[in-house]
């Protein structure tokens, strides 16, 4: 009987690991089609092969040189950088709630972030004239940590998903009116970028706002990724992770420290954006055929990186001179995935 599951069970494995090829080299293929797409349009269109030439040999027209040295290439790399970390977020609160709707925009966690990336922007930048960017990830930490402190009571009473949903909702209205209220009475020439910023947006993006911005979820990537293991094993049940010598209350802080972290650190970058941290693990699952984080964790990571190259695109190129604000635009391409999930969680 071994022997004729031996075949079937190898075939099964083959079938999966070319799943797995086809859909990595899928968002690879993506990734840099974007990453070329989004150099190449806009107000002044390069051509591809003097694209290659700037990025390889620095060699151009001193304007073509600056537009996307200066310009693209820092917006196009953050978009990357924090898509991923927006969808990775996501993935570490779909299983800490054991609820594939849980999102850090969606529980209100990005708009407690926002709100007192909002309060330091007003006090430091209205006093001193400037706000570093380790003040801005803080203060998106304490937010981000103070909402899901928020959301931890509420799941202990209300366990089904509805209940959790509206009480993210609720804290998300509370802390954006708050954050609305502010920005209502702080409207002067020193924060006069804070009304684009509040709305999400990656315009601005500089290489050194870029850096910082890899470091820390470059580390946070590290770290989710040594967990994937812990991760498998708690996706089985609490009594299963514990089995397996899994310390619950540990793993289970580690891992709001290290959404709370990624959220924070795209809020006080980009601002809110709504929808990836659900619509991109979701997604990468289904093609995947697997919720094995060894494999969802990148694939996630490089999925909502394509997603929000393609959002930044569209949201700089539809209406054009005009800009859309970035969440205007994940949230018309994530909002019907989110729909979907519903209405297939109930079926």
């Amino acid at each position: 009987m071994d022997n004729l599951q031996r075949p079937e069970y190898a075939h099964a494995k083959a079938l999966r690991r070319t799943r797995y090829t086809v859909v990595f080299a899928a968002l690879a293929a993506a990734f840099l089609a974007m990453i070329i797409l989004n150099i190449n349009t806009g107000s002044v269109s390069i051509p591809v092969g003097r694209i290659l030439r700037i990025l390889f040999l620095r060699q151009g027209e001193a304007n073509e040189v600056s537009i996307i040295w200066k310009i693209r290439m820092p917006r196009i790399l953050q978009a990357a950088i924090l898509g991923g970390a927006l969808a990775l977020s996501g993935f570490l609160l779909q299983t800490f709630f054991g609820n594939p709707i849980a999102g850090p925009f969606v529980l209100g966690i990005s708009s407690g972030a926002k709100m007192c990336v909002a309060v330091v922007m007003i006090l430091l930048i209205g006093r001193f004239g400037t706000a570093s960017s380790w003040a801005l990830i803080l203060a998106a930490f304490a937010g981000a940590m103070m909402s899901t402190a928020f959301i931890l009571v509420v799941s202990r009473a209300v366990r089904h998903m509805a209940g959790l949903l509206v009480a993210g909702i609720m804290i998300g209205y509370i802390c954006s009116a708050i954050t609305e209220f502010l920005v209502t009475f702080a409207e002067d020439s020193d924060i006069v970028n804070l009304h684009g910023w509040s709305q999400g947006s990656f315009s601005g993006a500089d290489w050194s706002g870029t850096g910082t911005a890899a470091m820390i979820v470059g580390i946070a990537f590290f770290c989710v990724f040594l967990l994937a293991k812990p991760i498998g094993a708690y996706q089985m049940g609490e009594a299963y992770a514990q089995s397996m010598g899994v310390n619950i209350k540990r793993f289970r802080m580690e891992l709001i420290i290290l959404s709370g972290l990624l959220s924070a650190c795209v809020t006080a970058f980009a601002g809110p954006i709504s929808f990836v941290g659900i619509a991109v693990p979701f997604l990468v699952k289904r093609a995947l055929g697997t919720s094995k984080p060894i494999v969802v964790i990148p694939a996630a990571f490089l999925g909502g990186a394509v997603f929000c190259m393609v959002s930044d695109l569209i949201a700089r190129m539809a209406f054009s001179p005009t800009e859309l604000n970035i969440s205007t635009v994940t949230s018309i391409l994530g909002a019907p995935v989110v729909i979907y999930m519903l209405i297939r969680k109930n079926r």
